[in-house]
């Protein structure tokens, strides 16, 4: 770790890895590796869900990426059915893909999962009335337990949040209001607040907005690659933040 007081952290989502792809993220991994500790990628890792978007991904990742890789899987990811062997050639391309998982990198935790829709507030669905109202309100249960259950493993001060679907409604604000209950869940925001997590990244609001705050201020950065790209049309389509580091919590 050396003298550095600060984690270096490079966050993207909805990279959507074509068959066409083929050397389409050689410069992007380069300059992540050169300008970060740890990249995260949010989700949408391939268009359609197909393994071999997910092969072309991990050739690129291993010919050009120099720095740790985290993920989580995004609902593009799948759309395929075949999300299980996405996770596994990603795996194998040396990214550690959290599904309800944490890692810790110098000290500073990492917990991820997909997360799901259901709305924000007051507006929130609510598991009343058919089933299948009620297996889609389970599912946002889930992965807030899932990432509840990922929080409570970590023992570092320091706790990033890495998701697809956002945790608050200000960061996808910009989107369509039709579809803003299906782009994230304030069920996701609970437990980020609870295990007092400092920072949160997300993807899958391709038009919102750029940050925002939980109720307990955790920063929430929504790194869509399609929104960088549109607001920074001169960087890379990462976000950059660094993070300070401090040593792990003894148990």
């Amino acid at each position: 770790m050396g003298e550095r007081s600060t984690l270096r952290i490079a966050a993207t989502a909805d990279i959507h890895t074509k068959k066409t792809s083929q050397g389409a993220f050689v410069d992007f991994f380069a300059k992540a590796s050169e300008m970060a500790d740890v990249l995260l990628i949010c989700g949408d890792l391939t268009d359609y869900g197909a393994p071999e978007e997910a092969r072309i991904l991990a050739k690129e990742i291993t010919a050009s990426l120099r720095i740790p890789g985290i993920g989580v899987l995004g609902n593009h990811d799948f759309e395929a059915g075949k999300q299980g062997e996405i996770v596994k050639i990603l795996t194998d391309a040396g990214v550690t893909m959290l599904d309800g998982d944490a890692t810790e990198i110098d000290g500073v935790g990492f917990a991820g999962v997909k997360g799901f829709g259901g709305g924000f507030g007051r507006r929130s669905l609510g598991a009343w009335g058919e089933e299948i109202i009620k297996k889609f309100v389970h599912e946002t249960i889930e992965e807030s337990l899932k990432l509840e259950s990922a929080l409570a493993r970590l023992r570092t001060p320091q706790r990033i949040a890495v998701l697809h679907y956002s945790p608050i409604q200000a960061t996808v604000q910009g989107e369509p209001p039709e579809i803003i209950a299906f782009l994230g869940s304030t069920r996701l925001e609970e437990p980020i607040d609870r295990y007092r997590v400092s920072t949160v990244f997300h993807g899958h609001a391709h038009h919102g907005t750029l940050e925002g705050r939980t109720k307990g201020n955790a920063m929430v950065y929504n790194v869509a690659a399609p929104l960088l790209r549109n607001k920074f049309p001169d960087q890379p389509p990462f976000r950059l933040i660094e993070v300070p580091i401090a040593e792990t919590v003894s148990t």
